[in-house]
């Protein structure tokens, strides 16, 4: 049988198709196929990432004798040629190059000639991608902090004016003991700042370099691969080629951090929602995040903290969907990675625009109008304050009171049982029970115990570290405001 011989294909013809692998192949891709497996449209965001990378290569290529200085000076002449063409929206993307990383080579080949086709020596696109995910997110990582640290002085800000303002604190969504309103914010800025200190964890491992480990198994070429990391301001370099071309453990640990970050907004969000409610009335969110009903006049909705709610399953389903992206994946990089981006890239997207549209709900905003700054949350002081009265909040506080005089506190406990159910078949509060019917409850109750049932002697009376005491709160409220500048 005669033996066929391909066409060996032109210079000018490979610098069109640009596909490493063209030589190999008797037919081209379908256009099925080019769809089904360009990313292209999605990845185009890492473009910034995947010229620093390229550029900080070619620096160590040119340094270490692998590539000549006029290659490098014609690198660095086409990669800024393409960063203004890509900034001016007049770079052309083209799917039949399938990727950010082969449409920025085609377009530098076709610049500078045979000196862009050097510039992949030593890494492959496994290295390359790797790369350029690890500096975007690293990127993104420190917007969301300052965005974190936006939405914590937002809330520090709500709750130093509103120390004295009391609240029903609640256990099984049922009226438990009075707190201050601030103190209950503050909680919201404890878990936001643990969620700064995870992502500032987080990077610290995103921020290490893959590139030069090529396809898998590292390279021939005397590549200087701290030299690479050092012009990244990379904090370290990966040391096993196999698992830095495979590993997305750093996407999985920031989607992981985002995720709970997310549930923290979560939880807030149902709170307020909850005390947005006509049953509640303890806050009202300005006009300028909430929207009315097509058919109900007298409408206002929360949309904005409802939207948080339900974008938090959809953080969480990423988190999910990238675990079992890498569950069953061999050793080293497979075609499976690519779905790793846009889960990733959401995430980070509706994170950060949560984040931001949560600091300015809370915090308010300056009106361009009269200069002066309007919040985005009013407290209703005194809504809140009746329904502390609702629950017999302070009855802890009267078994409190009961142990000082003596009794165990399991005995102090079933006399306050006693004096509750009374209160409730006289449909009145604790505080207002006659002393005569309280010492029947026990004879060691004087008439200092009015100051313990009221609703301002409980939060006084818890003076602790971590109280809700109103100077217990203010000295945390100096902490988070030393601590976020």
């Amino acid at each position: 049988m005669p033996t066929s011989h391909a066409t060996p294909p032109s210079h000018n013809q490979l610098d069109t198709k640009a596909q490493a692998w063209s030589a190999l192949f008797s037919e081209p891709m379908s256009d099925l196929v080019k769809r089904y497996t360009s990313s292209v449209f999605f990845d185009k965001r890492l473009w910034q990432a995947d010229i620093a990378g390229s550029l900080a290569h070619a620096e160590m290529l040119a340094a270490q004798g692998i590539i000549s200085q006029e290659d490098h000076a014609a690198i660095q002449r086409g990669m800024a040629q393409i960063t203004q063409e890509i900034e001016s929206g007049a770079f052309e993307w083209k799917l039949d190059l399938e990727d950010v990383h082969l449409n920025i080579e085609a377009r530098l080949t076709q610049l500078v000639g045979d000196a862009g086709k050097r510039l992949h020596t030593g890494r492959s696109r496994n290295d390359q991608v790797a790369t350029d995910v690890r500096l975007w997110l690293r990127s993104e990582i420190d917007l969301i902090g300052g965005l974190l640290t936006e939405l914590q002085t937002a809330l520090v800000e709500v709750a130093a004016n509103n120390v004295e303002v009391i609240l029903p604190g609640f256990t099984h969504l049922q009226v438990a003991q009075p707190v201050s309103f601030a103190h209950h914010l503050l909680a919201y800025v404890e878990m936001f700042a643990r969620d700064a200190e995870r992502m500032a964890d987080v990077r610290r491992r995103v921020n290490v370099l893959p590139l030069g480990s090529a396809a898998l198994a590292g390279t021939t070429y005397p590549l200087d691969r701290e030299r690479v990391a050092r012009s990244l301001g990379m904090e370290g370099v990966c040391q096993n080629s196999l698992d830095a071309v495979s590993d997305r453990d750093f996407a999985i640990e920031f989607t992981a951090a985002a995720s709970l970050c997310m549930v923290h907004v979560s939880r807030l969000s149902e709170e307020l929602i909850i005390w947005m409610s006509q049953n509640f009335g303890f806050i009202k969110i300005a006009d300028r995040f909430t929207t009315g009903s097509s058919i109900m006049p007298q409408k206002k909705n929360p949309d904005v903290p409802e939207l948080a709610r339900g974008k938090t399953g959809r953080v969480v389903g990423h988190l999910m969907g990238l675990i079992t992206l890498m569950k069953g994946q061999p050793l080293a990089y497979n075609k499976d990675n690519q779905e790793d981006k846009e889960p990733l890239f959401d995430t980070v997207d509706t994170l950060k625009d949560t984040l931001r549209i949560f600091a300015e709900m809370v915090g308010g905003q300056v009106n361009p109008a009269t200069g002066q700054k309007e919040g985005g949350i009013s407290v209703n002081a005194q809504a809140m304050e009746e329904a502390a009265k609702k629950g017999y909040a302070t009855a802890t506080d009267l078994a409190d009171y009961l142990v000082k005089k003596g009794l165990p506190f399991r005995d102090a406990h079933e006399t306050v049982a006693h004096a509750v159910k009374a209160a409730t078949s006289h449909a009145c509060d604790l505080s207002e029970l006659p002393l005569t019917v309280l010492q029947d409850f026990h004879p060691s109750i004087e008439k200092d115990v009015y100051e313990v049932l009221s609703l301002r002697g409980s939060l006084n009376a818890r003076n602790t570290l971590g109280g809700t005491a109103p100077a217990q709160v203010r000295l945390q409220i100096a902490r988070h405001q030393a601590r976020l500048g």
